[in-house]
């Protein structure tokens, strides 16, 4: 009796199977198996999930662990944050932002980002991750310690352990790096008006020519007035529509 040939998705779990276990200890998409039907394919992966062969990390992501002497092997952070983000890039936010620049030398308890991506998959970034979606497009042209920067500038340096004067010290130094102000200045348009004004102080008082702050000076309301924080003593935050210290915005 002739053996019938398998049928299309069989063959496709079978593929999808070998493939797994030749790979190893490793993240797996939907996407790696390009070629083979989606349908099929996503049936393999939820068939071996099922089966405990491999472990679903999130819809269309499946991790193959292997057993350690501490336990069963959990895939690498970095990798599966990038998955998370869709192709949008991660930057660090809050304490993890005051930390690289050099204004704390605390460790936050939560791990905080900051993305342009709608949203993050919670079981990838992890449950208690501190996330802050929708963040410009334009930061996606930025390094990681450009975004930083200019989170800090978002939270008005609140993350610092440095006095003020210290704060805006060093603020004022990694601005004068080369090309920082400039490329922050590149995606000024896009952040809220308190940023473009706390950047103009700061331009300001770098000695920037009045021409190149003028778009800042010109997106700003004349009529509003901006917390801006630790940044308050700056010498010329009055000029730039900051609040005096100690008053509070309307309710």
């Amino acid at each position: 009796m002739a053996l019938r040939p398998a049928s299309p998705s069989r063959a496709t779990a079978r593929l999808v199977r070998q493939r797994i276990a030749r790979g190893g200890e490793r993240v797996w998409r939907l996407e790696d198996f390009r070629g083979q039907s989606f349908s099929a394919v996503a049936q393999a992966l939820s068939r071996l999930a099922r089966a405990g062969e491999i472990e679903r990390l999130s819809k269309g992501v499946y991790y193959r662990t292997r057993q350690t002497a501490f336990g069963r092997s959990r895939p690498n952070p970095a990798s599966v944050h990038r998955l998370a983000a869709a192709g949008k890039p991660l930057f660090p936010s809050g304490t993890a932002a005051a930390n690289l620049l050099g204004f704390s030398t605390q460790t936050a308890g939560r791990r905080e980002i900051a993305t342009s991506a709608m949203s993050l998959p919670r079981k990838l970034v992890g449950e208690d991750a501190v996330v802050h979606t929708r963040r410009p497009e334009a930061w996606a042209t930025l390094s990681d310690t450009d975004a930083a920067l200019l989170d800090f500038l978002r939270r008005r340096g609140e993350a610092s352990e440095l006095s003020p004067e210290e704060t805006v010290e060093r603020t004022l130094a990694l601005l004068s790096e080369r090309g920082t102000f400039r490329r922050l200045l590149g995606v000024a348009g896009t952040e809220p008006p308190r940023v473009r004004a706390l950047l103009g102080a700061l331009g300001d008082q770098l000695g920037k020519p009045p021409y190149s702050l003028k778009p800042l000076r010109e997106s700003i309301n004349s009529l509003s007035r901006f917390d801006f924080g630790m940044f308050s003593v700056l010498p010329n935050a009055g000029a730039w529509q900051a609040r005096k210290q100690g008053a509070h915005a309307p309710v």
